[in-house]
This record gives C-alpha cells, sequence and structure tokens, in this order.
C-alpha cells in the first residue's frame, strides 16, 4: 500500500474534512497547505497528484493521535523518515486506543482471521524472535474493518480495487 492510499482510506474512514487535516498536521508541529492535502488525495493518474513522503504520513499519524487522544505534555515525537506497515498499524492502535479484542473485532468484520498471537507478533521490536512484518493485506483489512465498523452502510470507492 501507498502512503497516499493509506491517507485516503484514513481520511474517508474518519470522514475528515482538508481543513480538519491541515489541523491534525498543526498537532504534530508540522504546517502543510490545504492546496498539498488535496494533492495527496488526488488519483494517481491526475497531473496535480502529488507522493506523501514517510515523513508526510508520520507526522499525520502522530497528529492523529493527538488529535483523537489529546495532545501530550512536553515535546511532540519528531516524524519518522522511515516507515513500515507495523509503524503504521502501531500508531493507528494508539490514536483509536484498540486492544487486542477490538482489534481481532475490526478483522473479523472485514473477513479476514488472524488469531491474538499473530497479532502481537506486528507490535513486537523488529528484533524479537516472535516479530512478524505487517503486509500490506493485514494493513489493508485492518482499515477496511475500521471502516466498517464507522461507516457501515457506505461502500469505499476504492474498496472495489
Amino acid at each position: 500500500m501507498t502512503n497516499n492510499d493509506i491517507f485516503r482510506r484514513i481520511r474517508y474512514t474518519f470522514d475528515l474534512k482538508d481543513s480538519t487535516i491541515v489541523d491534525i498536521f498543526a498537532l504534530a508541529e508540522v504546517s502543510v497547505a490545504q492546496e498539498q492535502v488535496t494533492a495527496w488525495l488526488k488519483k494517481d493518474e491526475d497531473d496535480a497528484f502529488m507522493t506523501m513522503k514517510n515523513r508526510e504520513l508520520a507526522a499525520f499519524l502522530n497528529g492523529f493521535i493527538s488529535f483523537k487522544r489529546g495532545k501530550r505534555e512536553g515535546p511532540q515525537p519528531a516524524p519518522e523518515s522511515q516507515l513500515n506497515n507495523n509503524m503504521v498499524f502501531q500508531k493507528l492502535r494508539i490514536a483509536l486506543n484498540l486492544k487486542a479484542e477490538d482489534i481481532l473485532a475490526a478483522f473479523e468484520l472485514a473477513g479476514f482471521r488472524l488469531s491474538n498471537h499473530e497479532l502481537s507478533a506486528f507490535f513486537r521490536k523488529p528484533s524479537h524472535k516472535n516479530y512478524r512484518e505487517c503486509k500490506d493485506q493485514v494493513l489493508r483489512n485492518f482499515l477496511l474493518g475500521i471502516q466498517l465498523q464507522l461507516r457501515p452502510n457506505q461502500q469505499h470507492p476504492s474498496a472495489e480495487a
């Protein structure tokens, strides 16, 4: 999954307006213009499309954590320059304050079976012997499950893709 795809799915799932997204970036102490947000949301074929960099998605996710849970005291975490699906999954879990049961319920809604042990492996340190890389399919199904929880009667335009 591309950063833009993850960003689009989060925006749709939580029904975020462009102005709200600018505010979310501000919570992470990163300033972006509304035009930039619009360019990230464009289809890949569009001439105005801009690729979202890892640091920009990390900043958005850090701001999303503050947006959902409240801004924490002290300096805000710096956005990571390297980002993988495990980190995206972890940041979404923190932002939404999800327990293992909540995540497994989201997977169930998306028709994806996963055990508690498999799930915990995604949140381990990469150096841990039971660490498991989160593949695109897992992250896609998690985002779909959350979408189905929050917007049960609506079909995402790119869900059939």
